[in-house]
């Protein structure tokens, strides 16, 4: 296809987003790529200091992988609305950022780190496979790329839960630990954006009830059939809305944005 093809493509594409849908889909794209920006460098932390070299250098391809995803979605907002990805990412506070919770605690131990990201892949690799089939076609593009790799995120995280969660009485004990605090909070992954409903009514987004349904028939026999793990229970309050964050998101925004911050107009050469 030639490049006025290809613009062709986008702006009709483009004219399917009703003036509801647009911001609905531009606030979708920032929740799903603030996901992956906090989850990356949670993972990124742990470069240097994974138990093994191998799996140093695993985690690190995953969390550049995180942060390529996120690349893809704010690229596609930044064909809605000309935003700039790297003033998203670098320049906006830890109120206007809209990632989960669960991607934001700190790293904790080796457990807490696989099983968060278990659970995240898991999600993740389940809403890419649904949105293949988006009726809006540069999402359904992106859907199919990322899946790719998440397959084998999730093929790596489930390894490693399984590992820890059958190896000691130690390593048990520490992912029981983490599925406690972690699980709880995982309610989060499938809370919709603001008109998120019109965007799946006209097939541009999956439902999330039908990804939460299949998500829990993989994760629930993983872990408590397979790995041996308790469910804790679920408060009536775990879910909560993605504009509110701990105490954990700002220090992390300042660490990760500093270098952005402290040169605001570097340019690469």
């Amino acid at each position: 296809m030639t490049g006025s093809g290809q613009l062709s493509a986008v702006s009709g594409q483009q004219e399917m987003l009703t003036p509801q849908l647009q911001p609905a889909l531009i606030r979708k794209l920032t929740a799903l790529a603030d996901d992956e920006i906090i989850l990356a460098h949670r993972d990124g932390e742990w470069t240097g200091h994974a138990p093994i070299l191998e799996e140093d250098i695993a985690l690190a391809n995953i969390a550049q992988d995180e942060l390529g995803h996120a690349g893809l979605y704010l690229e596609l907002r930044r064909e809605l609305d000309g935003s700039d990805p790297d003033r998203l990412a670098f320049f906006r506070d830890a109120d206007e950022f809209t990632n989960v919770r669960l991607a934001e605690l700190p790293k904790g131990d080796w457990a807490f780190t696989m099983l968060r990201q278990y659970l995240f892949d898991a999600y993740e690799a389940l809403w890419l496979d649904a949105a293949r089939a988006s009726t809006y076609a540069p999402l359904a593009e992106v859907a199919a790329k990322a899946l790719r790799e998440e397959k084998f995120h999730l093929q790596h995280t489930s390894l490693w839960v399984e590992r820890l969660a059958l190896g000691t009485d130690e390593s048990h004990r520490r992912t029981q630990n983490a599925l406690n605090e972690l699980w709880p909070r995982t309610a989060q992954l499938f809370q919709p954006v603001q008109d998120e409903e019109k965007l799946v009514e006209a097939g541009i987004l999956p439902d999330l009830t039908g990804v939460r349904a299949r998500w829990e028939a993989l994760v629930v026999p993983h872990l408590t059939g397979k790995c041996g793990l308790t469910l804790p229970d679920v408060p009536a309050d775990a879910v909560g809305g993605r504009d509110t964050h701990t105490e954990h998101l700002a220090p992390l925004l300042a660490e990760m944005q500093s270098v952005a911050r402290a040169v605001p107009n570097a340019e690469v050469w």
